[in-house]
């Protein structure tokens, strides 16, 4: 099939694509940056915006550099960048172990970290990143721009905080403090498919203990999260493969997994153990 007929905006800076969004948002105006998830749906006639606003020809998107503390990534900024370390510390190493979970290269050569962000699946490596280390957004429209936190960004399945009329500018992670550990592991059913299940955690050890402990879950819910119970488990614990279960187990305990046609709730919990208990051990083996 082909999209249905939509009128097409070519904006070449910021403040003409969220003027032109303030005036197509009423006529469900979409945004095109990598096009991976909207193109296809466009096709099948899944999705039928009236009006495409491609930011592709806006250079002030495809900035990913560091400032004050921070990782800003650019809203057309693709996936394929992070195969290099792009900031120096853990989160370049994180993000480029990361990157390499998600679909294939083709895909990672025009898909957008931010775009990942705003289409909202719930199984999204980036969103599972963006939710385990705390990162937020920068939301631009004709009335002003706000920050929006990660924790408040993802609202369900593909559901965001994102009004209508905005453009997410950029996505902003923390860098992390020299030392930290991280572990990253998903469950798929073939290669560059999303995942049933994944974990991210991290954490320092100082005095020979578990320090400033990270653990976060997506593709269980409707949303990626952080889990506390498992967080309060190895806080202040001696690292190695009895804590690790027991926060393992807490993760899977706490969840309340979601069902679909091939998926049963049992199996997606048991799966949130086995991903957390191996993304801990990734992050011991550092």
């Amino acid at each position: 099939m082909k999209p249905a007929p939509f009128r097409y905006h070519a904006p070449k800076t910021i403040d003409e694509a969220v003027a032109i969004l303030g005036e197509v948002a009423a006529e469900d105006g979409r945004v095109l940056a990598g096009g991976q998830s909207l193109v296809p749906t466009m096709a099948f006639r899944l999705a039928k915006p009236a009006h495409l606003v491609d930011i592709n020809g806006v250079d002030e998107l495809d900035r990913l550099t560091v400032e004050d503390g921070k990782l800003v990534i650019g809203a057309c900024v693709r996936h394929a960048a992070f195969d290099r370390l792009v900031c120096e510390g853990p989160l370049g190493k994180l993000l480029a172990d990361v990157v390499r979970h998600i679909a294939h290269y083709p895909i990672r050569t025009r898909g957008t970290f931010c775009g990942s962000l705003a289409h909202a699946d719930p199984a999204s490596e980036w969103c599972l990143v963006m939710a385990a280390l705390d990162g937020e957004v920068l939301a631009k429209s004709a009335r002003g721009e706000r920050m929006i936190a990660a924790r408040d960004f993802f609202a369900g399945i593909m559901t965001t905080a994102l009004r209508e009329d905005e453009l997410l500018v950029e996505a902003r992670l923390p860098l992390l403090p020299a030392g930290t550990r991280c572990g990253f592991y998903e469950f798929n059913r073939r290669t560059g498919d999303f995942a049933l299940a994944a974990a991210l955690a991290s954490y320092r050890v100082e005095g020979g203990v578990i320090a400033e402990p990270r653990l976060a879950v997506g593709g269980a819910e409707p949303v990626p999260l952080r889990i506390g119970e498992a967080e309060r488990v190895l806080a202040g614990a001696a690292p190695g493969d009895e804590v690790f279960r027991a926060a393992a187990a807490a993760a899977a305990a706490a969840v309340d997994p979601m069902e679909d046609a091939i998926t049963d709730a049992a199996f997606r919990r048991d799966l949130v153990l086995a991903v957390t208990r191996r993304a801990l051990e990734r992050a011991a083996a550092g």
